[in-house]
């Protein structure tokens, strides 16, 4: 076919004669299933923007009609008439959340020049731009009549998955991203080749925002602060919380939404206590822990940030942790633990692994918090991915250029393997008068997936290695969503769960 001119328009009452025609012969093999001119009016009347048509040459190609439901307000289990509200459209609601396909086809001399994704597409934007929550419909299953003595409904869906079976609806709305969800049983009444059934398809607007009652708004574009920490040595705490305001007020002044300390920045201050074993200059460090958290809640509050406060030892019941605190700008903290410690921490200092890990809520999305050896165990981080994480921060404490690669290394394979983002921030300098502390080696980096949106090599931003400094890079929470649904590959959707599990205990 010679094509002059495709165009995408909305519907209107003057197509009707010439729509009518194209749905007597999209839907030969179900006479009589057209819409009436009444229908179409509803329909144009109630939701124009839900209702267009695609002409090539001048004529009527194919059509798309919707409407916008809530969607709670229908059983799992709906039929085509309750949804459509027998008929008369109803259960239009324009504070809906879903839109529903109530039609969509193209007349047999165009198929085959992609008119229907320019139909689906276009009803994806429609979603996005109303911020609904996504598309369903029931999809039909014309070739099942063929087969509906020697198989389920699910094994004939199974089937045409795994293109066993070709099946002209099924087949393009799977590859038009639409999942399918639920088999319907009685959804269309006289559709005698899918014998009745259809498949609950459904597609989810991975921009969709929850409306809030809140005056705040969910950021995407996230602005990162990675302080990489000088050791020297301080007169006392004070001074030692005076950088560290030094660093926050730094990376504030660049409208940062989270800052980031290394592990273990405040070692420093063992120095006073060096004439003791380690074992005992660590637990007296451990005094000074409650108060630097409290220092750094009052810092978020004042400088509107979030702050990572990397890591300090802790105790508890008489027990020696590695724990950090978020900091939440709103005021709130929260607790995180090392979970697997070194050889050394524990040899050395007497240091046990704790067992909380979760993902936390903050006002730009959930993030995850390993300290430094926690990153180097996979599983961990992908329990994280699991709850929905989109930041991973790492604050790390490294004395050579080995220790550190393992921590870089396995820091950009977590954002490859949970597609998202891994911001790691360490210590340089050296403290000759602490024991068991000796010379760092950093370089902080931001990380991110490999594929088109991101940087090719995975590296965001990165610092000078072994120099003070701060490192500030925006990171877009949206792009992740992009690279969930169409990236070239799909690290966390592609997993093989029916051959393995991971869980937590």
């Amino acid at each position: 076919m010679d094509i002059e001119s495709i165009e995408l328009r909305f519907l209107t009452l003057n197509d009707y004669q010439e729509l009518k025609s194209a749905m007597i012969e999209a839907y030969s093999n179900m006479p009589g299933s057209y819409w009436k001119e009444d229908h179409i009016k509803l329909l144009i009347d109630k939701f124009p923007e839900g209702q267009v048509v695609v002409i090539v040459n001048g004529q009527i190609a194919g059509c798309a009609l919707s409407i916008i439901v809530d969607y709670s307000q229908f059983d799992e289990k709906h039929t085509y008439r309750e949804l459509t509200g027998n008929y008369t459209f109803d259960t239009h609601n324009e504070d809906g959340d879903v839109l529903y396909g109530i039609d969509v086809f193209i007349k047999s001399e165009f198929r085959g020049l992609r008119l229907g994704r320019r139909l689906y597409d276009y009803r994806k934007e429609l979603t996005e731009r109303l911020n609904l929550r996504g598309i369903a419909f029931g999809g039909r299953i014309p070739n099942y009549h063929k087969y509906s003595a020697e198989m389920t409904p699910k094994e004939y869906i199974e089937k045409v998955k795994r293109q066993e079976i070709h099946d002209p609806v099924l087949n393009f709305q799977i590859s038009n991203d639409f999942h399918p969800s639920k088999i319907l049983k009685g959804y269309l009444e006289g559709d005698v080749a899918s014998n009745e059934f259809a498949v609950l398809l459904e597609w989810d607007n991975i921009y969709f925002q929850k409306k809030s009652t809140k005056a705040e708004t969910k950021k995407t574009v996230v602005r990162l602060g990675l302080i990489q920490w000088q050791m020297r040595p301080y007169k006392n705490l004070d001074e030692l919380m005076l950088q560290a305001e030094f660093f926050v007020d730094a990376v504030s002044g660049y409208r940062s939404d989270f800052a980031l300390f290394p592990e273990f920045f405040n070692a420093p201050l063992m120095a006073e206590n060096n004439h003791l074993k380690e074992s005992d200059a660590i637990r007296e460090l451990a005094k000074h822990t409650s108060k630097i958290v409290l220092k750094f809640s009052e810092l978020a509050i004042s400088y509107n940030i979030n702050i990572i406060t990397g890591s300090m030892p802790e105790i508890r019941n008489d027990l020696l942790y590695n724990v950090g605190y978020l900091c939440k700008r709103d005021g709130t903290t929260e607790r995180y633990e090392k979970l697997h410690v070194t050889p050394d921490e524990a040899k050395v200092w007497g240091m046990q692994g704790g067992s909380q890990l979760k993902t936390f809520d903050t006002d730009c999305g959930k993030i995850g918090i390993l300290i430094c050896y926690d990153s180097e165990f996979p599983e961990l981080s992908r329990l994280l991915a699991d709850e929905g994480m989109d930041i991973l921060f790492v604050p790390f404490l490294t004395d050579t250029q080995n220790g550190y690669s393992r921590v870089r290394h396995c820091a950009q394979a977590r954002a490859i393997e949970n597609e998202c983002y891994v911001a790691i921030a360490g210590s340089v300098g050296n403290l000759p008068k602490v024991a068991n502390m000796d010379i760092q080696f950093a370089q902080s980096m931001v990380f991110t997936p490999c594929d088109f949106a991101f940087p090719a090599n995975g590296i965001k931003a990165e610092a000078t290695t072994n120099t003070e400094m701060i490192l500030i890079a925006d990171v877009d929470i949206d792009l992740l969503r992009e690279l969930n649904q169409f990236g070239s590959v799909k690290n966390l959707k592609d997993r093989r769960k029916d051959l393995f599990e991971l869980r937590k205990k």
